[in-house]
Formats: C-alpha cells, structure tokens, sequence
C-alpha cells in the first residue's frame, strides 16, 4: 500500500486484497515498514498456512497466500528484478516446489529458547527451554524450536529432531549467546538429487568425547 504522502508501505503480515489499519514501525527516505494492526476485510486470496509455526518463524512469509497467487507476485517479482535491474534477457521462468525445495538448511541451538504468545498467556512453568531450530526474525540471540519444517526433504526433520533429543537425554548443552558458552552452537544438512546427505555441526567447545558420542549416533541411525 502507500502512505497520504506517496510513500510506499512494506507490511509483514497482510495479504494482497486485504483491508487493514496499519502501524508504521520505520520510516525510510523513501518508504515506510509497519505490521497491520487491525483487519477489516481479509483477501480471498488467503489460505489456511501448512506449517505450525508460521507467523512466529521467519523462514517462510507467504504460506497465508494460496500457492496460484504465491506463484503470480514471486514470478512478476524475480523478472522484475533481473529484467529492470540486471538487463537481462530471460527464458520462460518454471515455478519451484511449493514445499521441501530447499538443499540446504542452517539451523541453531539455544539453551533459552523464544517462548510463543500462547505458551507465556499459558501461565505454565516451563522447565525445558532448550532449541534447535531459527532465530526470531531481527533478534540474534532468540531461537525458535522447530517441530517440523516444510522447506527440506526427508530426512532432515527427523535428523534435527533426533539431534535434539539426544543431546537433551545425555546431558550435552545447547549455546548461551549471551554468556557465550555451551557445547552444541549450529547444525547445517545439506541434501543431493542423488540421496547423499551432508551434515555439519559445530561445536562451541572443544569436548571430545561428547561431540563424538553425538556423531556416532547420528552416523548409525541414519
């Protein structure tokens, strides 16, 4: 949309076709962010999303918009990009996948990790606060576990998954950013057309004997 004084209005959480009050959060020379802070009319090019965690997670920003017109504005927006700014002449754009497309994930381990709206209104004591998942969108040290993502194939949430609850059962500990210490910091799997797997973990510190207790087990479960 556009601000009374031409300025355009990048929002995080609304949909083409939607009608909203809207919050501006930043102001730039030449536009404005904000989130939409009350919905009047919802667009009905809307879609219930797929993954739990989308709205809070900040790896995948359309799934509320059904795939068809997902397709549409990424499709207008990647020529756009390469025809206005790079010059270039281009071949018939395909679509991708619209789930588990990526080869390539990153994900980070946290010993305090983001706690959703609805777990703090829970008023529930919650003693496990460790995580391997992403960071909260704009926030380094805040980590959102994840029960399943819908951006690699198989087996990659069952390697993070089973990752986690290893490490939580024999006692290995997920990173501190803000005191800077704990053995497990990122894990990265990458996965090939041909099967093969990469996986890459990085220790924080140098325990020998329980970084290879980790590796072991995950070389022989999968």
């Amino acid at each position: 949309g556009k601000a009374p004084d031409g300025r355009v209005v990048f929002l995080s959480n609304a949909v083409p076709g939607d009608v909203v009050d809207v919050m501006t959060t930043k102001k730039r020379s030449a536009y404005f962010e904000g989130v939409a802070t009350h919905f009047h009319v919802l667009s009905n090019k809307r879609t219930q999303p797929e993954c739990q965690h989308f709205g809070v997670c900040g790896g995948c920003k359309w799934q509320n918009m059904a795939y068809e017109h997902q397709l549409h504005f990424k499709q207008n927006e990647v020529e756009n990009n390469l025809k206005r700014i790079g010059h270039l002449e281009l071949p018939e754009i395909s679509p991708k996948k619209q789930y588990f497309y990526r080869n390539k994930m990153e994900f980070s381990f946290s010993s305090s990790r983001w706690l959703t709206e609805s777990e703090i209104n829970s008023e529930k004591d919650i003693e496990d606060r460790r995580a391997l998942g992403f960071h909260i969108p704009g926030m380094w040290d805040k980590i959102l576990d994840i029960k399943k993502c819908h951006l690699q194939q198989d087996p990659s949430n069952d390697i993070r998954l089973e990752t986690k609850q290893f490490a939580s059962k024999n006692g290995l500990s997920f990173f501190d950013p803000r005191k800077q210490e704990g053995l497990l910091r990122t894990m990265m799997i990458r996965t090939a057309s041909t099967g093969e797997i990469m996986l890459l973990i990085q220790f924080f510190e140098d325990k020998k004997e329980k970084r290879e207790l980790l590796l072991s087990h995950l070389a022989q479960t999968f």
